[in-house]
């Protein structure tokens, strides 16, 4: 490069022989120029690698992941089970063949491991890439099935961003721009069993998160979901889970509705599904899956759902859970934090698990803390329909001198912004 260039520029001769100016652009800037921005205020963390509970930036700078990629993580970065699945999954084959057409091994032994989850109560799987793609596919299910096209879901839900998990999800603020969505759509407040009445005969499927999420980690009980059960049963409407978050071992049993005494006719997972590969699938039994075969046949489709090394990285979640012993431990851990986590900000303290919200007086003084956490290197966050709740759903690797550090750091921040405030006041 010529030296009288500045050192961020260099000149490049083009195919036809042509100079042109370039100017060099950090990766923060082409995040900017060339990635789709989803808002105002991206965090615009670089991380260079992580692993466990670990990100680390270019300059070396170490966070402690405390919101698990936002459930994905469940057993951490970059789990050394999960890695070797994949490698050894890269050196035999990737993708072949749309899903549903060739047998390949990841897909059928993790189908097998998902249904003797359920114990065999949901025998069949169909395998997606996301949890907004699953909710899609048990939409299309639910219709076909029942021959109904009504849906009730519940208020501050949140099943995704598509077409149709927003018709279902809660908030009008993230529908507004998109109207009209699909008709049929009913909601229900969560927990309260009064409005259970509003699931009739024409209601061909109610899809409910076991744990609401983006609510503040919300928990009905089981007499709510017992009552529920009962209702979808007399009015020949299909229940479904959507244990997108809370699946895979977050709240301490494999999956959350064990907590509840009921099973559902379906269950959608995703997120801590695929150990930080994008996979997600839906479960039902046969009867209910069998509506995609005929009339048309090829009722579903996906072209990447099932991806093999996508499949194998599952299957090395599978591994750690079991291993590790890691949903015994659960509790253990939730306990600690809620005796950790006490300070006058808290106004209150909501957990399943370790799917967790602390709740601040509002969304300013949250977000204070959030902002002064992250310089400290814990990146936490809020939630979209509760944002004066702090998420903390760290990965279920976590040791109970980490979760002393966290809470140790996160207490110092909200001392310091305490003190600001009562100085400001």
């Amino acid at each position: 490069m010529p030296q009288h260039l500045p050192i961020r520029k260099c000149l490049i001769l083009t195919s036809g022989f042509k100079l042109s100016l370039l100017t060099l652009l950090t990766n923060r800037q082409l995040f900017l120029r060339h990635l789709a921005q989803t808002s105002d205020a991206p965090l615009m963390l670089e991380i260079e690698r992580a692993e466990g509970i670990y990100m680390y930036a270019p300059n070396g700078k170490r966070y402690i992941d405390l919101i698990s990629g936002i459930g994905v993580s469940n057993v951490g970065h970059r789990h050394p089970k999960v890695v070797a699945a994949i490698e050894s999954q890269l050196g035999k084959y990737m993708h072949l063949m749309v899903y549903g057409e060739y047998v390949q091994s990841p897909q059928v032994i993790l189908a097998q491991k998902l249904a003797a989850t359920t114990l065999s109560k949901l025998d069949q799987v169909y395998f997606v890439n996301s949890g907004t793609e699953a909710i899609e596919g048990v939409m299309k299910v639910a219709k076909r099935s029942t021959g109904r096209s009504e849906f009730v879901s519940c208020e501050k839900a949140y099943h995704g961003s598509t077409h149709g998990a927003l018709s279902i999800g809660g908030g009008e603020y993230f529908k507004q721009a998109y109207r009209p969505l699909l008709p049929g759509m009913s909601q229900i407040r969560y927990g309260n069993i009064d409005d259970l009445e509003i699931i009739s005969c024409r209601t061909a499927a109610v899809i409910i998160e076991t744990v609401q999420g983006e609510a503040g980690v919300q928990f009905a009980g089981k007499a709510y979901f017992q009552a529920l059960r009962d209702r979808c049963t007399f009015t020949g409407t299909l229940l479904i889970l959507d244990e997108i978050q809370c699946g895979f071992g977050r709240t301490g049993t494999f999956w959350a509705y064990e907590q509840t005494g009921i099973v559902p006719d379906m269950l959608v997972t995703a997120k801590g599904m695929g150990g930080g590969l994008p996979i997600g699938a839906f479960l039902a039994k046969e009867e209910v899956m069998a509506c995609i075969k005929t009339d048309p046949f090829l009722g579903h489709l996906t072209t990447f759902g099932g991806n093999p090394v996508c499949c194998a990285a599952s299957l090395g979640v599978f591994e750690a859970l079991e291993t590790e012993n890691l949903l015994s431990k659960v509790k253990q851990k939730e306990h600690l934090f809620r005796s950790l986590l006490v300070h006058p900000l808290i106004t209150a303290f909501r957990s399943q698990g370790l799917m967790m919200a602390a709740e601040m007086p509002d969304f300013f003084t949250l977000k204070k803390v959030i902002d002064l956490a992250i310089e400290h290197g814990v990146v936490t966050d809020w939630f979209l329909y509760c944002d004066n709740s702090m998420r903390l759903a760290p990965p279920l690797i976590i040791s109970e001198s980490e979760i002393r550090e966290v809470c140790k750091i996160l207490l110092a921040c909200m001392d310091k912004v305490m003190l600001d405030e009562t100085k400001q006041s």
